[in-house]
């Protein structure tokens, strides 16, 4: 049997990093995080460059430096590119850096798809950041809301490039979230069961779960408007029937849990940061992750907590107003257990510490702050004024800023082994805690002396010079220490590499000596808090005595565990380096970008490129596995199989995530169709009729069921019958009947005289038939990639990924048919 030392050489070549130009191949987390992290912090200093230009114009009465419609572009790209380009990028980059490490895993389960998020990302943020440049950034507030974005009232591509650009950007975030849920459930260290698993795990597990639940409204929000936009399709315009309020649903069922996506990983930070600062195990484990699962199901409810002024209805309203001052209670718990570990541990001033204690102070005012606007008479008074905009940044820089940087400073030394400057940390704290403080605190005062928000000048002689003055002078002070850490940030990235260690005596695996590769062996877990109570744990890992010493297959490996215990289930080969990510994902950013200006052509040569770089990358990742098990730990005997089927596979659970998502934007629509349709007199609207269900829907519903019923017998079977001339055959079969149920669909559509253009309850079925058009679509490209896999005999028992997975996308498909059939027949039923 080999030792440990035998193996490392393996090891090392199976995870070297890629050189030269080819390092922009590299999939593994260390490296795609670090580009992640450093991306989200330019998207911060150019969101706080604009700020400081807002700041400059409202500095004085009646200023001229920005003309109204600059002030619009630059407002609304800072709200944009601080929300959507940093705030969630920054919670998944830090994820996607930290996560393997803190679990002792050697990766996340899907390399690729996370370097094809921050590409995506990367490309696509960059790009509509310079429309800035070319008077094409978008005007009408990163809340967009119509009929202000209307065509009627932004007739030019400005509101497109919000439109399409974001929409894509939140795509990213999802395939990160998909990611990170699979990673965590799936990719924990051996014994590390859910009772002994990190806060920040358990935080991101759920930001995750909100992610997957919460985006997909906004996807769907930015595709109906744009196709109000492109079609002349009037979902928001009330005079054919439109709703503006629809938008505002769809679009705070989305935002408002966003302001938790960006708390909660920074709690979970936090969480993970203070036993290490005061040397104490952290106060209220449990409490802690109850609270955090409390607060990720509360947010939901609170979406119309930004509509109170919209005249939604009196039961409507308490109801939110309720559940928004219930919110603060599982938040309560959390900084009553943060601040019960200050009281027994020992604390320092170190400069993660003083940002720890100024979140606390800043998050605890921005909380009664949100407290107070829960309340509806106090609410309708201050809407739209300024105190909502220091409301909101109490929230977000309080909640998410002060904790990031403090996690700059602790986790520093993962990156190359330094620590950043002390001296300079407390410099950079007083400047950034003062400064916000200065900036955000007058703001209240003017909102109570009724300064509206989003304006972008004012008359003197109102009594808001003195206070705007004041935040105009805090925002350069706060802008001058956030460019002292950039400084001592890179002075510091730019030293030469040397070990880690464990500067803050932390608990958690991170700070086991880690490689390219992660832990030297993945070790084996039996305490919450494993480096204080296993104390020779670091030494056991690095000399290669726990799992996976080495490389079984000569391939990059990972083990899976079960989700809730964490015994070992199998070994899981990772994909290589690959440059089939980065240009699938110039391919969908420059599809979005480029359909935006309605260079078409060129956007489709961009989109066959995303189609064929995802198809590649894809056709990669199901290969036959050995048959034999490999050999998991040195000196036990322990083997484990490679690789696994079905719902033992963390691919298949992804796919079932990836639905969730889907189904998510499907019930948006349908969502749409119902608020719509509530809002007649009479329904159908006269001039329009549903067919006889009858005599259309119910063909095109067994349409439907054939196609997915021929689908699975196609499948049945697979590996004991050599008949893939059959199968293929059955699988075009399959495809023929949900064309012929969905060709169906369009002509009884068509012979109701359902006119898109003419009334948004006809419009509203429309987005939803076109939406499963491209489900349809996406069935002639499983069919034509399934196909060539059984012809090359690729489907086996032991090598059916690729037919699991095109099995649920297809079922999926065919249940969207069956629910966009059926939905207007319900809904005409229940009018």
């Amino acid at each position: 049997m080999p030792r440990p030392d035998d193996e490392l050489p393996a090891l090392q070549r199976a995870w070297a990093r890629p050189t030269g130009w080819r390092v922009l191949t590299a999939v593994n987390n260390t490296f795609i995080g670090r580009l992640y992290i450093a991306t989200a912090l330019l998207f911060l200093v150019l969101a706080g460059v604009l700020g400081l230009m807002m700041r400059a114009q409202l500095a004085t009465s009646d200023a001229t430096w920005l003309s109204p419609g600059t002030y619009n572009q630059v407002f609304t790209m800072h709200g944009t590119v601080m929300m959507f380009l940093f705030a969630v990028p920054i919670v998944e980059a830090i994820a996607v850096f930290l996560l393997p490490n803190m679990l002792g895993a050697r990766d996340l389960p899907f390399p690729r798809l996370s370097a094809y998020a921050y590409w995506a990302y990367a490309f696509g943020g960059l790009a509509f950041f310079c429309t800035l440049f070319a008077g094409l950034a978008p005007d009408g507030g990163w809340f967009m809301y119509p009929p202000l974005t209307s065509k009627v009232h932004s007739p030019g591509l400005n509101a497109d490039f919000w439109l399409l650009g974001i929409g894509f950007i939140e795509i990213s975030a999802i395939a990160g979230a998909i990611e990170l849920i699979i990673g965590i459930l799936m990719t924990r260290a051996p014994g590390m069961t859910l009772s002994r698993m990190p806060v920040y795990a358990w935080s991101m597990l759920i930001v995750g779960v909100m992610i997957v639940v919460a985006f997909p409204a906004v996807i769907a929000g930015t595709a109906l408007l744009e196709m109000e936009r492109a079609f002349d399709w009037p979902l928001f315009d009330p005079r054919r029937g439109g709703d503006p309020l629809l938008w505002q649903h769809l679009f705070w069922f989305f935002g408002h849990p966003e302001v938790y996506i960006i708390f909660l990983p920074a709690a979970g930070m936090v969480s993970a940061m203070l036993p290490a600062l005061v040397g104490r195990p952290l106060v209220g484990h449990q409490a802690i992750v109850a609270a955090l699962a409390a607060v990720g199901c509360f947010s939901f409810a609170l979406w119309a907590h930004h509509m109170f002024t919209a005249g939604l209805g009196t039961l409507a309203v308490s109801l939110v107003s309720v559940a928004s001052l219930a919110v603060a209670v599982p938040a309560g718990i959390q900084v009553f257990a943060w601040v019960a570990t200050l009281w027994r541990g020992q604390v320092r001033a170190d400069t993660p510490t003083l940002f720890i204690i100024g979140f606390l102070l800043t998050f605890v005012i921005g909380g009664l702050t949100g407290v107070m606007v829960a309340v509806l008479p106090f609410d309708w008074q201050v809407h739209d004024s300024y105190f909502i905009v220091a409301h909101l940044h109490y929230v977000l820089i309080g909640g998410l800023v002060f904790p990031l940087f403090a996690a700059l400073y602790f986790w520093m030394p993962l990156h190359n082994g330094w620590r950043l400057s002390e001296r300079c940390g407390r410099w950079v704290f007083g400047l950034c805690f003062l400064g916000f403080h200065l900036t955000f605190f007058p703001m209240h005062l003017l909102g109570m002396w009724g300064m509206p928000r989003r304006v972008y000048t004012y008359s003197p002689g109102l009594g808001w010079d003195g206070a705007n003055l004041l935040s105009s002078g805090g925002a350069l002070m706060l802008a001058t220490g956030v460019l002292c850490l950039l400084i001592d940030l890179v002075r510091t990235a730019c030293r030469p590499a040397r070990p880690a260690g464990n500067p803050w005596r932390s608990a958690s695996l991170e700070w086991l000596p880690q490689q390219a590769y992660g832990p030297r062996s993945v070790p084996q877990v039996r305490s919450l808090w494993p480096l204080w109570r296993q104390r020779r744990l670091a030494d056991e890992v690095e000399a290669g005595g726990h799992w996976l010493p080495g490389t079984a297959t000569g391939r990059r490996e990972t083990l899976i565990t079960r989700a809730r215990t964490a015994e070992l289930q199998h070994l899981m080969i990772l994909p290589e380096p690959s440059w089939w990510p980065l240009l699938a994902a110039l391919g969908t950013a420059g599809f979005f970008l480029l359909l935006t200006v309605k260079a078409t052509l060129l956007a489709g040569l961009f989109g066959l490129l995303a189609l064929g770089g995802s198809c590649i990358w894809l056709w990669d990742t199901d290969r036959a596995l050995p048959d034999a098990p490999a050999r998991a730990a040195v000196g036990r005997g322990v083997t484990v199989p490679i690789g696994a089927v079905r719902t033992a596979s963390h691919a298949w659970w992804a796919t079932v995530i990836l639905l969730v998502v889907d189904g998510t934007v499907l019930g948006s629509m349908v969502f749409a169709h119902l608020h719509l349709a509530m809002r007649l007199d009479i329904c159908p609207p006269p001039g329009a009729a549903l067919p006889p269900w009858w005599r259309d829907a119910v063909p095109v519903v067994g349409g439907f069921l054939l196609s997915a019923a021929l689908f699975a017998a196609a499948l049945r079977g697979i590996g004991r019958h050599p008949l893939p001339r059959w199968r293929m055959a059955t699988v075009l079969l399959s495809l023929g009947a949900a064309v012929w149920a969905l060709v169906g669909l369009l002509e009884a559509m068509s012979d109701a005289h359902l006119q898109p253009t003419r009334h948004a309850w006809s419009a509203s079925i429309a987005a939803m038939i076109g939406y499963l058009g491209a489900h349809v679509a996406l069935k002639v490209l499983l069919a034509v990639y399934l196909a060539a896999r059984m012809w090359r005999s690729w489907v086996q028992p032991h090598q059916r990924s690729t037919a699991d997975n095109c099995a649920l996308l297809w079922f999926n498909a065919c249940a969207h048919g069956v629910v966009v059939t059926v939905t207007p027949y319900v809904v005409q039923g229940l009018m």
